[in-house]
């Protein structure tokens, strides 16, 4: 499993670029065909450039990619074993990367593109996301139906039973958020720069979709979850089409989980920065083990 926005933090991978001169490579590699260094940005920030969508993408698949190259390429840990690859909304293409569908280079210049198209969708100040915590979809499909006439307000992700996050305009998210806390419901208005993962983001779906249908990709080795239809796909035409979707679709995590979990999976290992998505999956079932790599120590218990 591979993380998506919100992972992010400053110096996130500097432990490995310090020991490793394979990470040092594929960091000059990013910067190289980024035309600016993004290498500085994780390695010493400031924040505020960290968190700028256009950055954040690239960043955390940067970070991902590293760490899944040093588990194979330095810890020599095989994943013949391993059945499915997946990744939360950007994590797709981490995931992409490190199975090799997806070329490196290529799945940088389209997260930054693909940040920018998404950061620049909707002006600023216009959109927004809140995380509802503690209901289950029904639940607040029934909430959205009472303010559905008055905007766009619709389920982004559905990370887990416990929290599901919703997107749109920003009046609507706040009237929303209004009448959850009126019905003392918990929400969090969450500080993201546009509201990802619904019809705002039209525009940048189309803007991407060019770029995305010009690129090369590979029928991935493994089969990988696609987020838009919680189910594998394996042609490198279908991935493509599902990542164009993917801009404007709702990341249905939680089914994700489940259909791998059906399908025999019992044990989970998330590799990039932070512990997000290993939070969500011992949410989604207490009976599967889950492991977060991103220290040496932690690739170390790994092997």
């Amino acid at each position: 499993m591979f993380p998506g926005q919100g992972s992010q933090s400053v110096g996130m991978g500097a432990e490995l670029y310090k020991n490793f001169e394979l990470v040092k490579k594929i960091f000059k590699q990013a910067d190289e065909k980024l035309n600016f260094s993004i290498s500085k940005i994780i390695l010493d920030g400031p924040d505020s450039e960290l968190k700028l969508t256009k950055n954040t993408q690239p960043a955390i698949m940067l970070v991902s990619y590293s760490i899944y190259k040093i588990i194979i390429e330095e810890f020599g840990i095989e994943i013949k074993d391993v059945k499915y690859f997946c990744g939360h909304s950007l994590g797709e293409y981490s995931a992409l990367v490190s199975i090799g569908s997806l070329n490196f280079e290529d799945a940088l210049y389209l997260l930054y593109e693909r940040g920018k198209s998404m950061q620049e969708a909707v002006p600023e100040g216009k959109g927004a996301m809140l995380a509802v915590l503690g209901l289950k979809m029904n639940e607040i499909e029934d909430y959205i139906k009472q303010i559905k006439n008055k905007g766009i307000c619709e389920i982004a992700n559905d990370n887990s039973d416990s929290q599901i996050i919703l997107s749109g305009e920003k009046k609507i998210i706040e009237e929303i958020s209004n009448i959850l806390k009126n019905n003392k419901k918990k929400s969090i208005l969450l500080p993201v720069s546009a509201p990802f993962h619904c019809s705002l983001m039209k525009s940048a779906a189309e803007k991407m979709k060019g770029k995305i249908l010009k690129t090369d990709f590979k029928n991935p080795a493994k089969e990988v979850i696609s987020n838009v239809t919680a189910k594998p796909v394996s042609d490198s035409e279908g991935i493509k089409k599902l990542l164009i979707d993917q801009i404007t679709s709702k990341v249905r995590w939680r089914e994700s989980l489940l259909y791998m979990i059906k399908n025999g999976i019992n044990e989970f290992i998330e590799i990039g920065p932070g512990k997000v998505l290993s939070g969500l999956t011992k949410r989604i079932s207490g009976n599967v083990k889950v492991k977060s790599i991103n220290t040496i120590e932690d690739i170390k218990n790994l092997k």
